[in-house]
């Protein structure tokens, strides 16, 4: 009898270890009743990075001084309000009168696609967009087709259209190109000297572009 209690008293005790056992590991780590609805695992969102806003004056202030705006004495028998090209100097003049310009540096075309000639402003865009002619695909296939306007569009934030060519007066988001030969014959200034001229002259104005062989050797002297 005494035997029999006490094996009683340990097969008890052993069942109360094992249950003890079995409830400890399943605290631990649980199982799931249905593993394959595990959710993924989730990675903490990467901390933003501060983006330094643009300098949008930067493109006119790293200009060469003698590419930057500025009134100078020019003498001319054109009528103000006229624009004359100086394309191997790379200038852009605004006749006012009285013996002044407002002079602008600008990138204009590059070898064999240089041109002279007068003109008139048919039309002016407000950050226009961009269809290249097919004489420029032709050479460049890679081109687009169509581009909107807005800052990435080579036409910059204005364009004035030059009779029926297919050249114009635009601005560019290339600031470094602005005192180059670059283009396929447009003219093109930064987009801060571009919005000052296109605020300056209406459609009608003349556009006068001498040829490369036209070098003058007075270039206008900066008014104070």
């Amino acid at each position: 009898m005494f035997n029999s209690f006490r094996m009683s008293t340990c097969l008890a005790a052993a069942l109360a270890i094992g249950t003890f056992a079995f409830s400890a590991s399943a605290t631990a780590a649980p199982l799931p009743l249905f593993p394959f609805f595990l959710q993924p695992l989730t990675e903490a969102a990467p901390s933003p990075v501060a983006v330094e806003p643009q300098d949008e004056e930067r493109s006119a202030t790293e200009l060469p001084a003698h590419l930057r705006r500025q009134v100078v004495s020019y003498a001319t028998r054109e009528a103000p309000g006229t624009i004359i090209i100086d394309t191997p100097n790379t200038y852009l003049y605004l006749v006012l009168g009285n013996g002044q310009a407002m002079r602008y540096g600008i990138g204009v075309g590059r070898d064999g696609f240089t041109w002279s000639g007068t003109q008139t402003i048919t039309r002016k865009a407000e950050w226009p967009a961009w269809t290249p002619p097919p004489e420029m695909i032709q050479r460049q296939p890679y081109l687009p087709r169509h581009m909107a306007g807005g800052p990435g569009n080579p036409l910059g934030a204005r364009a004035m259209y030059l009779g029926g060519t297919i050249y114009r007066i635009h601005g560019t988001n290339a600031p470094e190109t602005i005192g180059t030969h670059v283009s396929s014959g447009c003219l093109r200034l930064t987009n801060e000297d571009v919005t000052d001229l296109y605020s300056r002259v209406n459609v009608g104005t003349k556009v006068i572009v001498k040829p490369m062989t036209d070098r003058r050797a007075d270039l206008g002297s900066i008014v104070r």
